[in-house]
């Protein structure tokens, strides 16, 4: 399920990008960026083909991934920053999540969330929501901007080199990736679990005292 899924995904990345031309991948990357599931591993590398078939420039399709990739992150973060966190100051107790955790989020992303925005921007599944937090947390927005700027011109230029090189087989980028994005996932799923356990866990214990 979670294959076809993907693979219709995909075929509407390859529509959107072919019958828009740059604004689509512009609109793509922004949504990949702001918690939509659009597979940036099709993303760019089909703008790459594109380029190797002579109707797209490489500069100019890496520009407009990273520019895209860039808004869409930036509204991530607002909708973390002016939304996400008035709810989770109100209602994370309902979730087990207390002021004691925002808090230590928060001094997270101040001490280290240059690296940590940075390294999400590179990792599968992880680079779709790493806004999110980082707004909640109040991050200061100009290096959020600069190392989502950095990290995503990396992404896009590394997947847009690729699918010039390999053309027609683009395709192959994403299948190779497939497992490792569904291994990241998995991590992903096994932290946040971890996370509720451990403060379940903690809060039955204050109950019982």
């Amino acid at each position: 399920m979670i294959t076809t899924l993907i693979d219709f995904l995909v075929q509407l990345v390859i529509n959107i990008i072919a019958t828009t031309g740059y604004a689509g991948v512009f609109l793509l990357m922004l949504l990949e960026s702001c918690g939509v599931p659009a597979p940036s591993e099709a993303i760019m590398p089909f703008a790459g083909f594109l380029v190797a078939a002579h109707q797209f420039s490489f500069w100019l399709t890496v520009l407009i991934g990273v520019l895209g990739n860039l808004a869409g992150s930036l509204l991530a973060y607002f909708i973390g920053l002016k939304g996400g966190r008035p709810l989770v100051e109100k209602y994370g107790r309902y979730i087990l999540i207390s002021k004691h955790d925002l808090d230590k989020a928060d001094l997270w992303f101040q001490k280290r969330g240059e690296l940590t925005v940075f390294i999400g921007r590179l990792l599968p599944v992880v680079r779709t929501y790493i806004s999110f937090p980082a707004g909640i947390a109040k991050m200061n927005l100009k290096k959020f901007s600069l190392y989502t700027f950095i990290g995503a011109f990396i992404w896009s230029a590394l997947f847009c080199y690729l699918g010039v090189k390999l053309g027609a087989n683009w395709e192959i980028i994403r299948t190779k990736l497939h497992n490792f994005d569904l291994a990241i996932l998995a991590l992903v799923i096994i932290v946040i679990v971890w996370f509720f356990y451990r403060h379940w866990k903690k809060r039955n214990k204050i109950i019982k005292v």
